[in-house]
């Protein structure tokens, strides 16, 4: 017996470094998130859906022949591509340079539907924003305004629209375009008027690139408010490499101060590499009335920046991505 006894505890003991390593290594290793292929597998990048009665509009980043793409769906699962360019034309100020028309964002503005458009501004040679505006979600939106509705030239331009309310006042956020003249880059946010056509007042700086995995810039703002706190989405590092991720900030103040997260919310790591260089969110209510978060990713890269969705949830006010198709 007591030979017995002696020969098996070096055998336990190694049994239970053996389970104590697997324990080490499994919390050491990334939680990749479970995420299905694309929902619209192909070129589609920095997405913005909109829901108009029982239809879900997405729009995307000049594609195809068209400035701006747009596909449609019931239950942000199965997407049909439209053949038409939702913006055929561009407003008078902007460059006919269809590969310089960049993110859109589109809302209901209350008696139809606006959209925010960056293109080459013909004066100054920078992107800048522009408007439009269609009596529905499946257009054409037609540009409005003598000029660009923002354009700061000496900070580099400005890109990356998007929209939020509160309280019946409608802001927009954009991204000085900094990156492109070894500028910062800040992520504001600006009162425009109810259909968006124009600015009401000036623009508050939210945050800027300071961590080192956000490289040169942030970009690709999108803002939430989520049990009493805002959640400023928002993209960073070059759009081509894995370096770039999906990064969030919170703040108890709509003009802030906010305060970024300590690692991104997305990357190719937390996805354990099934979809590379994941960024151009919008957030958006699923027909279950749960969120989602909308993003362009890579297969590899190289590859086409596919439109991508996942589940989203918040615990204790911080968003969490959870992976899967919108119907998962």
């Amino acid at each position: 017996m007591l030979h017995h006894a002696a020969t098996r505890r070096p055998h336990r003991l190694l049994v239970l470094l053996a389970v104590l390593a697997a324990v080490l290594c499994h919390a050491a290793a990334p939680a990749g998130a479970a995420v299905s292929g694309p929902v619209i597998d192909r070129e589609f990048a920095d997405p913005d859906v909109v829901k108009a009665g029982g239809t879900y509009h997405a729009y995307a980043t000049n594609g195809e022949g068209k400035n701006i793409q747009h596909a449609t769906s019931r239950d942000l699962v199965h997407w049909t591509v439209v053949g038409a360019d939702a913006l055929p034309s561009l407003g008078a100020w902007a460059v006919p340079d269809r590969g310089k028309v960049w993110a859109p964002e589109v809302f209901d503005n209350g008696t139809g539907f606006t959209m925010h458009y960056t293109a080459l501004d013909r004066a100054g040679g920078k992107q800048c924003i522009g408007a439009a505006l269609s009596p529905s979600p499946d257009g054409p939106f037609r540009p409005v305004g003598d000029g660009p509705l923002v354009c700061p030239v000496a900070e580099g331009g400005a890109i990356d629209a998007s929209s939020y309310t509160e309280n019946g006042h409608r802001y927009m956020l954009w991204k000085n375009d900094g990156n492109c003249c070894e500028m910062d880059t800040w992520l504001h946010l600006q009162p425009v008027s109810r259909d968006g056509t124009r600015t009401t007042g000036p623009a508050v700086r939210l945050i800027k690139q300071d961590r080192p995995w956000e490289g040169k810039v942030v970009e690709a703002p999108t803002l939430v408010k989520r049990a009493g706190r805002y959640v400023l989405f928002y993209s960073a590092g070059f759009y081509g490499e894995d370096a770039y991720k999906t990064g969030y900030a919170l703040a108890s103040r709509l003009n802030g101060p906010y305060t970024k997260a300590e690692a991104p919310l997305m990357s190719t790591e937390s996805f354990a590499g099934a979809v590379h260089s994941p960024g151009g969110q919008d957030v958006v209510t699923g027909p279950d009335g749960r969120d989602r978060i909308v993003f362009h990713g890579r297969r590899a890269l190289g590859s086409p920046r596919a439109m991508y969705i996942a589940g989203l949830g918040f615990e204790n006010g911080r968003p969490v991505v959870r992976g899967g198709a919108a119907g998962a």
